[in-house]
């Protein structure tokens, strides 16, 4: 897939593949998570990765923070390469310049630890010795994302989900990342909840300037968060856009199957509007011939054959 030479991308990944091999009944296959995808994340922007469960997204972002070792392809930051041998020295890179927040703020956090501990590790980590000075900026930490300084003292189950979700992100910021990769930090959550803590990650990226990798299943809070979103189905990377172009001209049918689960809060219009169901047994490749990436307008990378080109651009807003 084409990424986009945009200088200021500060991450690229080229060709990422995430496999796993399982073994039943003596009988070996091959799960392809990941499966050749590409993509940048520029500088400041928040970028979306969504699709529905099971589609590889968390395993791509666990595979860009070498929580996984990749099967294939490249992943830079900054324009350094942070795939290969996992050596002492990258590793500290690559835990200095990028973060996670978890989607299960509960199974998260370590529960003999307290909240002190928890978000004071990453200061360790960074090199930081003395207690006063980790103590300082993690109250400072826990200020900035709505706790008291208090709270450093209790452990995680003294905490509402909401709350374990804001220690989880103290904890990812309190070494100064470059770059945050949010895997649905708010699907745990309560509904009342949610829009808090989204309103909460886009204060904090305005303040550290941040550049956000989020990923998600909820395409309304995804359309409200996200500058360009990447729409992912069975380990490949289907459609790129920005968010204003993708809902406006949604091109791919599990785009638009997606899109069309979003629920309508009038009830009335709920039940009589269309749904849309995706059948990927619907694409009908001739032999030889494999989809590939297509750029239908600047910026917008549709995943099809030159027959489904044709056929799913006809009908194109301007």
């Amino acid at each position: 897939m084409p990424t986009n030479n945009n200088n200021n991308a500060i991450l690229r990944v080229e060709n990422l593949s995430m496999h796993f091999t399982t073994k039943k009944r003596g009988r070996v296959s091959t799960v392809k998570a990941v499966d050749d995808v590409s993509f940048d994340v520029r500088k400041g922007e928040t970028f979306g990765l969504v699709g529905e469960s099971g589609c590889g997204k968390t395993t791509t972002g666990r595979a860009i923070i070498r929580l996984y070792n990749p099967t294939g392809g490249h992943v830079y930051f900054e324009d350094r390469e942070i795939t290969g041998k996992l050596t002492k020295e990258l590793k500290k890179y690559v835990t200095d310049s990028i973060a996670m927040i978890f989607q299960d703020p509960i199974a998260s956090l370590n529960p003999r630890m307290t909240v002190q501990e928890i978000i004071g590790e990453g200061l360790k980590v960074k090199g930081v010795k003395d207690p006063e000075e980790r103590h300082r900026r993690t109250a400072e930490m826990l200020l900035k994302v709505g706790l008291s300084p208090e709270h450093a003292t209790r452990y995680p189950h003294e905490f509402s989900g909401g709350q374990r979700q804001r220690i989880g992100i103290a904890r990812a910021l309190i070494a100064g990342p470059k770059l945050i990769i949010a895997d649905e930090p708010i699907s745990a959550l309560d509904v009342s909840v949610q829009a808090q803590v989204i309103n909460l990650l886009n204060d904090l990226k305005e303040e550290f300037g941040l550049t956000i990798l989020f990923i998600a299943h909820n395409l309304s809070v995804v359309k409200y968060f996200s500058d360009r979103i990447g729409v992912m189905y069975f380990g490949k990377l289907v459609e790129l856009a920005t968010s204003e172009d993708l809902f406006k001209n949604p091109l791919h049918p599990y785009t638009k199957a997606l899109l069309s689960a979003i629920p309508n809060p009038d009830p009335i219009s709920e039940k009589t509007r269309e749904k849309i169901s995706y059948n990927p047994q619907s694409h009908d490749y001739k032999e030889g011939v494999q989809p590939s990436y297509h750029e239908v307008s600047p910026g917008h990378l549709l995943y099809c054959s030159e027959e489904e080109l044709a056929a799913w651009t006809r009908d194109m807003k301007v």
